[in-house]
């Protein structure tokens, strides 16, 4: 039963270390990243489809993103959902491609996404406490339903505190890395 306990937390911190790189994948570090097209939508015969399905996207130069319909009858509606989306980049438009042209950061930005990116940090640190209260609570639940000894929980609690450990370190060294990427100029 200790063990269970164990794998459910285990899953539980892999899911919101997953969460927190997904999130900071999101962030523009001033260079091209395909993955800040992942959450952008296009109206495609009435279906919302992200542009990965309905173009190639590729990375010609380190600050410029080119999207290649399959189908070049979209191009506007592909043109229309980025600047909906809101990303801070004015796409381009030849007709048979969308080119967007990343733009540097400047100074003040850079601090202002390192903040964005340490709250987040802090945010899945918040939830890893939280999972090790739950998980902790159910293990002292088994020790008062005589499921586990004393000494049984003592050391799942410090097992618990070992995994807990192990992921902020995960954490804090996938925050500074980021943080450091957003920081380079």
């Amino acid at each position: 039963m200790r063990n269970h306990v164990h794998e459910t937390l285990g899953e539980k911190m892999e899911k919101t270390l997953s969460v927190l790189k997904e999130e900071l994948n999101h962030i523009r570090a001033g260079r091209a990243n395909p993955l800040i097209l992942d959450k952008v939508k296009v109206d495609y015969y009435g279906s919302e489809t992200p542009i990965k399905q309905l173009a190639s996207i590729s990375v010609p130069e380190p600050r410029i993103l080119q999207i290649q319909p399959y189908d070049t009858s979209i191009l506007r509606e592909i043109e229309k959902a980025i600047q909906i989306a809101d990303l801070g980049i004015n796409p381009s438009n030849d007709g048979k491609m969308i080119r967007l042209v990343i733009p540097m950061l400047t100074e003040e930005r850079r601090k202002d996404l390192q903040k964005n990116i340490k709250k987040l940090g802090e945010d899945a640190k918040v939830a890893l406490r939280n999972e090790r209260r739950d998980a902790i609570d159910h293990l002292k639940k088994l020790e008062k339903s005589k499921e586990i000894t004393e000494d049984e929980l003592s050391s799942a609690e410090k097992e618990v505190q070992k995994m807990i450990d192990e992921t902020v370190a995960k954490i804090d060294q996938t925050v500074t890395k980021k943080a450091e990427e957003i920081m380079e100029v």
